[in-house]
């Protein structure tokens, strides 16, 4: 017999389900057909995993869990603990190699659950250089932790070209440098970057991205806009991309230039 509680449960899950099947269609249009929404539906049914909250990603037509998934799942589970060291005989701090391992305790006297999780320069996304002892720590916890409730999708922040969930170690400024897009004095990712990221992340075409944002900041160049001013312009990408994707295209597809008639 079926009780209030579990009822409440399956209808949370499915609403969850309709609201990832919405926001998945709205981000990847094109990459989202019958496979992708079916192992979407099927994860969010089991784990209960959020599009909206970050939980889950798509990349190159693939799933995959976040550590903010992750965290979350262990948390609702009452995991009893996560210990966390570095392997001390396989680190080279000179070279900028650390691995990490992690051991997930689900309950109390519990088995546990061991990942392990490497990171150098070789093998780390651009936009988290300076955080490679971080890496190496999420991907062993996120390691653990799939294994501990039976995850066999890999978490995001275990390859190597995509690591939202870290911020790089705070950069010395340069007075030198131009105040643009490339400058940053205070340990977030370049604004080149994360502007790259949200490129590649929502699917926009880089050349009308750049021909919004001239038009946006008022100059010829991002190099010569002030770095303020072109931050505001990242930061209303990145909202309206989330909020309104489509609004955010035909607004970009307004900048397409009309091909000349050869003669």
């Amino acid at each position: 017999m079926s009780t209030p509680k579990r009822n409440n449960r399956v209808q949370d899950l499915e609403s969850l389900v309709r609201q990832n099947t919405r926001l998945a269609r709205s981000q990847w249009p094109s990459e989202i057909g019958p496979r992708s929404l079916y192992v979407l539906k099927s994860l969010t049914r089991e784990f209960g995993l959020s599009l909206a909250s970050g939980e889950i990603l798509l990349l190159n037509s693939s799933w995959y869990v976040t550590a903010a998934g992750l965290l979350r799942l262990a948390r609702d589970n009452r995991c009893c603990g996560i210990h966390v060291h570095a392997v001390s005989k396989l680190c080279d701090a000179e070279s900028g190699r650390w691995v990490f391992k992690a051991t997930v305790y689900k309950s109390p006297g519990s088995k546990a659950f061991v990942g392990y999780g490497d990171a150098d320069p070789s093998n780390i996304s651009p936009l988290v250089r300076g955080a490679v002892m971080r890496v190496a720590e999420t991907r062993a916890v996120n390691r653990a932790l799939r294994k501990a409730y039976g995850i066999g999708l890999c978490s995001v922040e275990e390859i190597g070209s995509y690591s939202p969930a870290i911020e790089p170690a705070p950069r010395k400024h340069n007075a030198s440098h131009p105040a643009g897009v490339n400058a940053s004095g205070n340990g977030q990712p370049r604004l080149r970057d994360r502007l790259c990221l949200l490129i590649r992340q929502h699917q926009l075409n880089p050349t009308l991205v750049k021909r919004y944002a001239a038009d946006f900041c008022g100059t010829e160049a991002l190099r010569d806009t002030p770095r303020d001013l072109v931050e505001s312009f990242i930061n209303n990408l990145a909202e309206w991309a989330a909020r309104d994707r489509e609004g955010l295209l035909c607004k970009l597809n307004s900048y397409t230039q009309p091909e000349e008639v050869k003669s």
